[in-house]
């Protein structure tokens, strides 16, 4: 299985970024995909996930009022929209698949998701 991620950059406080992860070689029918981030010093932190049967979506708390994630089920592909960055949002941004996802809403749990791209940086500042 692999993720690749594309998007990100710098972006002004305010402004707004879209990643993307596409996912290929996969081999089971069920599976999840989660967006985390990781800023400078900080643990990685989960934003939210989305099932790639159904699109069923599941937010960290605090997150859905600025993150939205969506999918592109035949292009297998995931993206996290993000408007009104804020300095803090600045991080590495990741997604990575849950695997063991059987369908039903997503897992939150950060230990499940065990497949990861390579991260992107999302700078915010002026």
């Amino acid at each position: 299985v692999q993720l690749v991620q594309s998007g990100g950059g710098l972006v002004q406080p305010g402004g707004s970024l879209r990643l993307s992860c596409t996912v290929s070689g996969e081999t089971v029918d069920y599976y999840a995909i989660g967006w985390f981030r990781q800023a400078p010093g900080k643990e990685r932190e989960m934003i939210s996930c989305i099932s790639n049967s159904d699109g069923s979506t599941n937010y960290a708390d605090s997150m859905s009022n600025r993150f939205t994630i969506s999918r592109d089920h035949p292009k297998g592909t995931v993206f996290l929209q993000m408007n009104s960055l804020k300095a803090d949002d600045t991080a590495v941004y990741y997604c990575a698949s849950d695997r063991l996802f059987a369908g039903g809403r997503c897992s939150l749990i950060r230990d499940r998701y065990l497949y990861w791209g390579q991260g992107t940086q999302v700078t915010v500042s002026t």
